[in-house]
């Protein structure tokens, strides 16, 4: 299988003043392959978020390589990282905190087109039709992220991601903010755009049940490195680890 995404031996240590060294992420290798959905699950502080903020160059890595559609952007700047970009996008947890709140939803999906190169008129109409794809009424264009719902601003999010038409879609804890039930309407259009669109998506969670018939491999994080991994129903199904089973027990 083609991989969209390596991480080789990701190394991430925080060094705070005179504070001891913190170890965040210790030897974390993966890769995720074209069209497919892998998730990374694992406790709070378990060093899930710090790989995606790894992978995306929102940190720096202190060791380890980093590939995109096979181009090292391990310390990629300036016109390579804004290339690398193009084919990866990141959706946060909190949506609303992802929005400037001085823009309406539709400016905010606007501005990644216009920053890609399109004129304003082709930006607006390309937004227009990126919401109709999530599932968003036209008129939700001029409101603002406080005045929608969370999930109307996380679909706005999801849109604004897809506007550069990326290979790679990173969803931090994306639906862990919302309730149960926009929760499962926002996991039914991902897996609908995925299908539509072919993307691979790495699903970054702490909520194993929610992964077990999304993602097609499991990836398990515990004090920074990976403790297990394989297809969901075998790391559901046959844990081999008694972390892994504490997560299973924990939703049970």
């Amino acid at each position: 299988m083609e991989k969209i995404l390596e991480a080789r031996h990701l190394r991430k240590v925080f060094q705070a003043g005179s504070r001891e060294p913190l170890l965040a992420v210790d030897d974390v290798s993966f890769a995720v392959g074209a069209g497919e959905k892998v998730a990374l699950i694992g406790e709070s502080g378990s060093g899930k978020s710090t790989v995606a903020k790894l992978i995306t160059r929102l940190l720096a890595v202190t060791d380890g390589q980093i590939f995109l559609d096979g181009e090292e952007i391990t310390r990629a700047r300036g016109m390579k990282l804004k290339q690398a970009y193009r084919k990866m996008q990141m959706v946060f947890q909190s949506p609303v905190d992802s929005f400037d709140p001085r823009c309406t939803l539709g400016d905010g999906i606007a501005e990644s087109l216009r920053n890609h190169g399109y004129a304003k008129a082709e930006a607006g109409a390309e937004t227009a039709r990126l919401m109709e794809l999530c599932g968003l009424r036209p008129e939700l264009s001029d409101c603002y992220p406080y005045e929608v719902s969370g999930g109307q601003c996380q679909r706005a999010a999801i849109a604004r991601a897809l506007a550069i038409r990326p290979k790679l879609l990173i969803l931090d804890e994306a639906t862990s903010a919302l309730d149960v039930t926009v929760q499962a309407e926002i996991m039914s259009l991902l897996n609908r755009l995925q299908r539509e669109l072919s993307m691979s998506y790495l699903f970054i969670c702490h909520d194993i049940a929610l992964v077990q018939d999304f993602c097609d491999r499991v990836l398990v994080m515990h004090n920074g490195r990976i403790v297990e991994e394989g297809t969901a129903d075998e790391v559901i199904r046959h844990p081999q680890k008694k972390y892994t089973q504490m997560l299973i027990d924990s939703v049970l």
